[in-house]
């Protein structure tokens, strides 16, 4: 990204004005998780925290570090901004290679400048590609030998379900589908519209994500907000910092649930049938709030955004206040972690890795901009019972900062692929990763037609 010299001397000045904020974070990260987070009182400041990794990609062998007992390799390179990843019933993966659309009607100023710059030192600022990848492991060995352009001229595409014989899409504008059959590797029918999904003005959260009931009769997508806190004005967030429910046979949407700020990871929890999301919540109160979060999501439910978070914890910033809602405002399941950027969420309901992690949900934290020290850039797992989540979260893949502090990668979307092993999408490294307990990696190497 180029920028005028005027606006290089405005980050620079900023950037000084950040490097002599000494505000960072005082709680331990950990009390930042559970169901019960500690929330300190909020920070106030004319300059947010901006602590963001530069993106510098992989080099030579350098990979992730799995957690003890697990290994991980890679299953696919050379990618271009893998944001989701899908497994198919056949065990063929697809990969959505996706990044921002243009946002001609984005405001400009100095934060958005300076912004816009760190965003873009993140690796975030790429054009996209607009396609869904096909990869196949053909051998089982754990690499995928074989891909193809399974659907391509998208636009910003990100959700992706397959249902009753079809592939639904969630563009940034739109619920898109294809017909698809088994072993597909090439979709050339027109993608056809559903339904339209919230776009401008502004698209600030452009990432719309997707799933399905299990009848097929219904869509979930998931829709950010226009702002951090409604700054933009109410009016701009229509349909937005939801779930929204699409109706397939007569095409009706509905808002299914309100107040996400950032709703992305929409997934069924096998145990219960309910709807889950992961949230990214709201910034430039502090490096310890607000923590993001994974919940069920109740029909008819409002959770708190812009007016409280965390349940009925009121942000003053929001005017005018509007202490009814608060009073609806519901708490969610299970906090993340402060400014983590969680953007992936899978149950796992393959074997592989034994009962410790049966029925639990794997969450891919892509990693904070507005926290000191930085937090998430991993992949965690949480433990669940009964369909709820039970205990505290373990980091599962970890390094994708380098000992300077950049980031080699960042971790978006998850899933389980046949094997039942862990797939996470890493936008900055280009790559998928695949995640195995050891002995099942040192076996699968042993069973391995010798050449």
């Amino acid at each position: 990204m180029t920028i005028p010299a005027f606006r290089l001397t405005l980050v620079a000045a900023l950037g000084l004005g950040l490097a002599s904020c000494n505000e960072e974070a005082k709680v331990p990260i950990a009390q930042g998780h559970g169901p019960n987070p500690t929330l300190p009182e909020p920070v106030k400041s004319w300059i947010p925290t901006i602590n963001l990794s530069k993106a510098v990609g992989w080099t030579g062998d350098a990979k992730p570090t799995a957690a003890s007992g697990m290994q991980v390799a890679e299953f696919a390179g050379g990618l271009d901004h893998p944001r989701r990843v899908y497994t198919l019933p056949n065990g063929d993966v697809l990969v959505v290679e996706t990044a921002e659309p243009p946002k001609p009607d984005a405001k400009s100023g100095p934060m958005s400048w300076v912004k816009g710059y760190f965003m873009d030192r993140a690796g975030a600022k790429v054009p996209s590609a607009n396609r869904i990848t096909l990869l196949r492991d053909a051998d089982g060995d754990g690499k995928a030998e074989f891909r193809s352009t399974l659907v391509k001229d998208l636009y910003s595409p990100f959700g992706v379900v397959l249902s009753n014989g079809r592939l639904w899409i969630a563009n940034t504008n739109a619920i898109v589908s294809v017909p698809y059959k088994d072993g597909d590797t090439e979709i050339t029918a027109k993608p056809e519209k559903l339904v339209d999904l919230p776009e401008r003005p502004l698209n600030h959260h452009w990432t719309k994500d997707l799933t399905a009931s299990k009848d097929g009769t219904k869509l979930y997508a998931t829709s950010g907000s226009n702002s951090n806190v409604a700054e933009n004005g109410i009016e701009a967030e229509k349909d937005r910092a939801a779930v929204l429910e699409v109706d397939v046979a007569t095409k009706q949407t509905r808002v299914f649930a309100s107040g996400l700020r950032n709703p992305n990871g929409a997934t069924i929890n096998p145990a219960t049938g309910e709807l889950w999301v992961v949230v990214n919540e709201r910034d430039e109160i502090g490096s310890d709030l607000v923590p993001d979060y994974m919940t069920s999501v109740k029909d008819g439910a409002f959770y708190g955004w812009p007016y409280s978070y965390f349940g009925q914890n009121v942000d003053e910033r929001v005017q005018p206040p509007r202490p009814d809602l608060v009073a609806k405002a519901v708490k969610p399941d299970y906090a993340l972690g402060p400014h983590t950027a969680s953007l992936g969420l899978i149950f796992n309901e393959g074997q592989l890795f034994g009962e410790k992690y049966a029925g639990g949900a794997f969450v891919g934290q892509h990693g904070s901009w507005n926290r000191n020290p930085v937090s998430g850039y991993k992949v965690i797992f949480v433990p669940f019972k009964d369909g709820k989540p039970n205990g505290a979260p373990e980091d599962v893949l970890t390094g994708f900062l380098n000992k300077d502090g950049d980031a080699q990668g960042r971790p978006v979307g998850v899933a389980i692929d046949k094997a039942g092993a862990l797939l996470v999408a890493d936008d900055t490294g280009n790559k998928i990763w695949r995640v195995t307990p050891a002995q099942a990696a040192a076996e699968a190497g042993a069973a391995k037609p010798q050449g």
